[in-house]
C-alpha cells in the first residue's frame, strides 16, 4: 500500500524536441507516469471519508496500476511531493482473515480454553500466541510467558501406567491417507504434517477438531543431499544461520496450531552442531518443542522441550514387522516407564496402528500424546 499526500504539482520544463523525439524522451515518459500517479490519487482522494486523521493522505494499491510504469518513476517526482511506499506483511492464501477479526497478538486470552477428553482441541490460532510474519502468522511466546507448546499441545493426565506415544507423519500430501489418519486413529496419536501440503491449515484444523495435537515437519539436509533433496525449505548443515532461520520461518508461517516441529530427513543437519544450535535457538525464541524420529541424540541441549523416538515402526512395510516394532515399543515402556515411536502414513501402518491402539488399555498401558513425553533440554 502507498500513503500519498497530494500538493500542487508542476512538471519541469522540457527541451524543445520534435514530436517523435518528445514522446520517446525519458523525461517525458517519467513525468507522464508521475502525472498518472497523481491523477489516480486525486480521484481516490474524493472517495476518502472526511474526518480521517490526515485529509491529504490517500492509501492506494499500486501493484496493478504501476505494473507497466517505466523504471525510475519514483525518482522523477519532485522532492516537494512527500510520499511513502510500504508493503503488506501478511499473505494468507488458505484461510480468510475474517475469522481473526478482533484478535490481537498483543492481548493474550485470560486462560486457555478448558479441555475434556473426547472433545476437540480449541481451534487455532489462539489469541496471544501469534504475530504477523512476512509470509503468514508466526508463533510467539505470550506476554505472560506462556508458550505455543503449552497452548497447542493435547492436555494429558498420567494414570500411573506405562506410557506409549506414537507420531504418524508425512500427512497432508495424500488426501485419502491424511483423512484416514485423522478420522480412524485415536486422538492421543500425534500427527505431523508436511509444509509442502496444499490446504495445510485446513488439515491441521481438521486434526485438532478430532482431538489430535499437531507437529509441523522441518525439511533437513540428509547425508545423500542433493541426490535426496527434501525441497525448497531444506535446512542445510553448512548454511548460514540467518538463511536457515529464514527458511524455518517460511515453514512455520505455512500454518498455525502446532505445538512443535519434527524433522523430515536430516541425517546430516542434525549432526551439525552449528546448524542444530541455530535451529534450536529459533524454536526456543518462539516457545516450540522439537521431537525427532531418532536422528538426533537426546543429549543435545538448546533450551527447548525435546523428545526423540526410540524406533520407527514401519521401516519394513509388512504387517508382521510393524507388529514386532509395536511390541518392542511396549517393552520399552515397561522398562523405562514411557516409550515414543514414529511411523509414516502408509496404508498398512494406519491399519495396524488403529488395531493395536484399541487393545492397548486392556494390556495395561496408557496411550499418550507425544508432547507428554517431552523434557526440557
Amino acid at each position: 500500500m502507498a500513503s500519498l499526500a497530494i500538493p500542487r504539482f508542476s512538471v519541469p520544463a522540457l527541451p524543445r524536441l520534435p514530436l517523435k523525439g518528445l514522446v520517446a524522451h525519458p523525461g517525458v515518459r517519467l513525468a507522464a507516469a508521475g502525472l498518472a500517479f497523481v491523477a489516480a490519487g486525486l480521484v481516490l482522494s474524493q472517495m476518502i471519508r472526511p474526518g480521517a486523521r490526515d485529509a491529504n493522505a490517500v492509501k492506494a494499491p499500486l501493484a496493478q496500476a504501476l505494473r507497466h510504469a517505466p523504471p525510475g518513476w519514483r525518482e522523477s517526482l519532485p522532492t516537494a511531493v512527500p510520499f511513502r511506499v510500504t508493503q503488506d506483511v501478511i499473505r494468507l492464501s488458505e484461510r480468510p482473515l475474517a475469522p481473526l477479526a478482533g484478535v490481537s497478538w498483543n492481548r493474550p486470552i485470560a486462560a486457555l480454553p478448558p479441555f475434556r477428553p473426547g472433545q476437540p482441541l480449541p481451534p487455532a490460532p489462539l489469541s496471544g500466541f501469534f504475530a504477523p510474519g512476512p509470509d503468514g502468522l508466526l508463533p510467539i511466546i505470550a506476554p505472560d510467558g506462556r508458550t505455543p507448546f503449552e497452548a497447542y499441545r493435547r492436555p494429558f493426565v498420567a494414570n500411573g501406567r506405562p506410557k506409549v506415544a506414537l507420531i504418524v507423519g508425512g500427512l497432508g500430501l495424500n488426501t485419502r491417507m491424511t483423512q484416514q489418519a485423522i478420522e480412524t486413529l485415536p486422538p492421543e496419536i500425534t500427527l505431523s504434517f508436511s509444509p509442502y501440503a496444499e490446504g495445510l491449515q485446513g488439515w491441521i484444523d481438521m486434526a485438532r477438531a478430532h482431538g489430535h495435537e499437531a507437529l509441523l515437519e522441518a525439511p533437513m539436509e540428509p547425508i545423500d543431499y542433493p541426490e535426496n533433496d527434501p525441497g525448497a525449505y531444506t535446512l542445510l548443515a553448512g548454511g548460514q544461520p540467518p538463511e536457515n532461520v529464514k527458511k524455518l520461518e517460511a515453514v512455520m508461517s505455512r500454518a498455525t496450531g502446532y505445538f512443535g516441529l519434527t524433522n523430515y530427513l536430516g541425517s546430516r543437519f542434525l549432526t551439525s552442531d552449528g546448524g542444530y544450535q541455530s535451529f534450536a535457538a529459533a524454536l526456543r525464541g518462539r516457545g516450540l518443542a522439537f521431537i525427532d524420529d531418532g536422528s538426533a541424540a537426546l543429549r543435545r541441549d538448546g533450551g527447548v522441550a525435546r523428545a526423540s523416538a526410540e524406533r520407527v515402526i514401519d521401516d519394513q512395510l509388512t504387517q508382521g514387522a510393524i507388529d514386532q516394532q509395536l511390541l518392542a515399543l511396549e517393552a520399552g515402556a515397561l522398562q523405562r516407564g514411557s516409550a515414543l515411536g514414529a511411523g509414516f502414513a502408509y496404508p498398512v501402518t494406519l491399519e495396524k496402528v488403529a488395531q493395536w491402539s484399541r487393545s492397548l488399555d486392556a494390556r495395561g498401558f496408557q496411550l499418550a500424546p507425544a508432547s507428554a513425553l517431552t523434557r526440557p533440554q
